[in-house]
């Protein structure tokens, strides 16, 4: 295992103290595992509460900050946080106006941030849950009716933290948090394995010449594996998955994440793939974002993110933003 890490049971500790010595306007709480703005609570804010399993960085200590997240909970590698940890976090942040939760949708977060939405209402803070359901790779779990949360989680965050910075009311940020989300869908490729550091080796077996098509942040299978295909095929794939699903009427957001090993010289060379397929299919993109932003530890390949924008939320895209994994504005 070449990892630059010490033991596997402290890489999550450890990656905490860094953040916390690099950025002293965060508060960082390692024993808590809470990841919070240095200044909140902030007055006559509704706050933003998001978190899950570490790996995925930045996503989502690193969206914490002015115009997005007020607090973020990291859990194990690949693993949710508990509920108490983030119960904390929402009643550290809580300015009086109403904790907004952001969750993917997966088993473990989703049971531990109801749970943790009990014990904070139990302390009288407001909550509500918006829940992150993007992935287009694979039919909705019958069960649920609901899909994995993926890159999408990115622009609810920044949406809804850009209108909660303007002071709107829980109601409004509630209501455009599920709206981005409504509006949202993704899909990914690996292009190798993802090696975690308690495993030591590959989570799943990808063999030299192949590609998995519609893998999740996890290293979940997707829909197929195929021989390795061009940055060209790849786009086709991924963009006709996600108009399979989602019928634009207007412009999009366009996400073009890296799962964490893939260089953005590659990533660049996938986006115009990625725009050309767009324009082919009469999809005009209104801003685009690339690099590693919602990730899986040491996987590589890429993910695509559509939100269907409207003059509303190009306006909040555009809104200022200070996190250490977004930054643009004032």
């Amino acid at each position: 295992m070449r990892m630059l890490i010490n033991v596997p049971e402290r890489v999550v500790g450890d990656a905490l103290r860094g953040m916390a010595a690099a950025h002293p306007e965060l508060a960082v709480d390692v024993e808590q595992r809470i990841v919070r703005r240095g200044d909140a609570p902030v007055a006559d804010k509704v706050a933003l509460v998001s978190g899950g399993g570490s790996g995925h960085e930045p996503l989502h200590g690193g969206f914490v900050g002015p115009g997005m997240l007020d607090a973020a909970c990291p859990g194990e590698i690949f693993t949710s946080p508990v509920p108490d940890q983030m119960a904390r976090a929402a009643a550290a942040v809580d300015s009086g106006n109403g904790v907004l939760f952001v969750v993917k949708n997966y088993t473990g977060d989703v049971l531990n941030f109801e749970m943790a939405a009990e014990l904070a209402e139990d302390e009288g803070v407001r909550i509500r849950t918006v829940l992150v359901q993007d992935d287009v790779a694979i039919d909705a779990d019958p069960a649920s009716g609901r899909r994995r949360g993926t890159g999408a989680t990115l622009f609810v965050e920044k949406l809804a933290g850009a209108l909660a910075e303007e002071g709107a009311a829980l109601d409004e940020v509630e209501a455009l948090a599920r709206r981005v989300a409504d509006a949202s869908r993704s899909f990914g490729v690996a292009l190798s394995a993802v090696t975690t550091p308690a495993k030591g080796g590959p989570m799943f077996d990808l063999p030299d010449g192949e590609l998995e098509l519609g893998i999740g942040i996890h290293g979940e299978p997707g829909r197929e594996r195929r021989p390795m295909m061009t940055a060209q095929e790849i786009a086709d794939a991924a963009v006709d998955a996600l108009l399979e699903d989602l019928t634009p009427d207007g412009p999009v957001l366009a996400l073009v994440n890296g799962m964490g090993a893939t260089p953005l010289i590659e990533l660049y060379g996938f986006c115009a793939e990625v725009h050309r397929v767009l324009g082919e299919r009469g999809v005009a993109v209104a801003r685009t974002l690339v690099g590693n932003y919602v990730t899986s530890l040491d996987m590589a390949g890429a993910s695509v993110t559509l939100c269907q924008a409207d003059a509303e939320l190009l306006r909040l895209w555009d809104a200022p933003v200070r996190t250490t994994g977004l930054r643009w504005g004032a």
